[in-house]
Formats: structure tokens, sequence, C-alpha cells
């Protein structure tokens, strides 16, 4: 059974309540194929309650924060570093690390197609509370940083150069396995463009990259496969049939690759349900998937 999202939310709509062609329109609209106006309009004309739902599923991140930026166990920071080939040449990140001396096995956590956003921010700090340095990077940052929302953010992460824009998310990991706080054991989590992204760092950091678990991210190219040298924890959502399009194919080139794999189809879910600042959380899940990554990682890299 899906489980309602967390009873905070201010319009007392649950997952439960919102009809399944609004979570569809609201899926286009992340992925950037609808704009906020016409997802409201089609959501209140597909159903009664549509508009009610579409503003519902609309993120609350300071209802979702689980680890504050104060908490004794850990220490945050932006950082900035070199990023040759990307965007604009440089990179800002949300460094955290536990509360200790270090060294520690490093975590790149990487953001949707709206850049490092607070639910982003909280998710670093979970890894760092796990025992790991964790660096999230903002790929927004070479066109001025996540701006404050994540309409602002999806339009700007949209007009930049997608292949330079991986190239920062490289970049990214290497910095974070050469820090000297890391042990230089390093794993990468993602979210929707962020999982995607996790499949093709496996694709080109090869033996770099020991551990990835890529949450609903697009499939690397079947031609890369062979590359990838890191075994793979991934996460599907059920009801999520574009990225789940891709899946046969996927599996099918990793195991004629020989690469270790794991998969895990989370039922009832929709597209994003680890994020738990909008009704599409499913907290069992949630709570199930991220086990299994904290376990994976502490496997990989301890």
């Amino acid at each position: 059974m899906t489980a309602p999202i967390r009873h905070d939310q201010p319009d007392g709509v649950t997952q439960l309540e919102i009809d399944q062609r609004v979570f569809d329109l609201y899926d286009e609209y992340c992925h950037g194929r609808l704009d906020r106006r016409d997802f409201l309009l089609r959501a209140a004309a597909v159903t009664v309650g549509g508009l009610a739902m579409a503003q519902a599923l609309m993120p609350r991140y300071a209802a979702a924060q689980t680890i504050s930026f104060t908490d004794p166990r850990l220490k945050a920071q932006y950082v900035n570093y070199p990023s040759p080939g990307g965007n604009s040449g440089q990179m800002r990140g949300y460094l955290v690390q536990p509360s200790g001396p270090g060294p520690f096995p490093a975590v790149l956590v990487i953001h949707e197609n709206r850049g490092l956003n607070p639910y982003i921010e909280d998710v670093a700090r979970r890894v760092a509370v796990d025992g790991f340095l964790a660096l999230a990077p903002d790929g927004l940052f070479p066109a001025g940083g996540y701006p404050g929302n994540d309409d602002d953010g999806r339009s700007l992460q949209a007009k930049l150069d997608p292949p330079k824009l991986r190239t920062d998310m490289v970049n990214s990991a290497r910095f974070l396995k050469a820090h000297p706080l890391s042990n230089g054991k390093l794993g990468t989590t993602g979210f929707c463009w962020g999982g995607g992204v996790t499949n093709y760092l496996a694709t080109v950091l090869g033996p770099d990259l020991l551990a990835g678990a890529p949450y609903y991210g697009a499939a690397a190219e079947t031609a890369s496969v062979p590359n990838i040298k890191a075994p793979l924890l991934i996460h599907y959502a059920e009801k999520d049939p574009g990225i789940n399009g891709m899946r046969p194919a996927f599996e099918a080139a990793l195991k004629a690759a020989g690469v270790p794999h794991e998969v895990h189809t989370y039922a009832g879910t929709q597209h994003g349900f680890h994020n738990d600042s909008t009704p599409r959380y499913n907290e069992a899940s949630a709570k199930l998937s991220w086990d299994r990554t904290v376990a994976f990682f502490r496997k990989r890299l301890a």
C-alpha cells in the first residue's frame, strides 16, 4: 500500500488522494515539458479538485528538512574548485563532513534537473551523518547558482550546455575523491537527472568509482556500459514509464558486460519517491531504499 506523505502538508492532500493523471502531468512539468501555468491549467481540467492536487505537489522544503545544518554531528560549508572544460571553468558545491578527524569514505550527491535545492543539501547532510564525506555540487553555479526556487532552477539548467554540465559533475567527483578529508574511496548517488549522471559517471570514471546508487535515472548508453567497473545499486519507481522503458536494454547490457548490479523496484511509487518535500514521497520506500544505499556504500567504501 502506498504510504501517504507527512501529515504536516499544508494543503492536507495526501498521495492517496491525488489522481494519477495529475501525477503524470507533474512528471511532465518536472521534466520541463510543461510550464507551471500549463501544468496547473491541465490539472484543473483533468479532474475535480485537480488544481488543489497540483498545488499540493509543489515542494515544501522547510517542512521536509530532516537534518539541520547546525547538527553537531557534522560540519557543512560551500566550497569552490576548478572545473576545466565545464560551463565556466569553476564549480561550487556543498561539502559536508562527519564530526571527527577523518579521513572518510566519500559520496557525491547529484541533484535533479533544477540545481542544488534544499532537499539535495539535506540528503548530503544525511550522508555525512551516516559517516561519509559528502559533496553536493551545484550544476547551476556557472549560471549564478540555484536561484531559490525550482521553476527558475529548471529553466537555468535547461539553458546550460549538457556535455559541459556532465563534465562539471566529473570534475566534482574527482575533486571529492582527492579531497584531504577523503580516504580516496568514492561512491555516488543521484536523483532523476542526477540518477542518470550517476550511471554516466560509472562509464567515465572506471576504477576511480567504487559504487553507484542511481535513483530513477536515465540509463547509460549501451555502448559505454562495458566501461563500468563499479557495482551499481539501482532504484526504480513502479509508476515511471519514461525511465522504466530504458530498463530492459540497460540491464541486458550490464549483464552482458559482467557489471555487478542489484535492481529494486518499489511497488506503488511515483518517480521522485525519495524526495520528501512533495506528495510523491513514499516514506516506506524512501527509507528502505536509503537503508539499502547506506549499507551498499559501507560495504563498498569501507
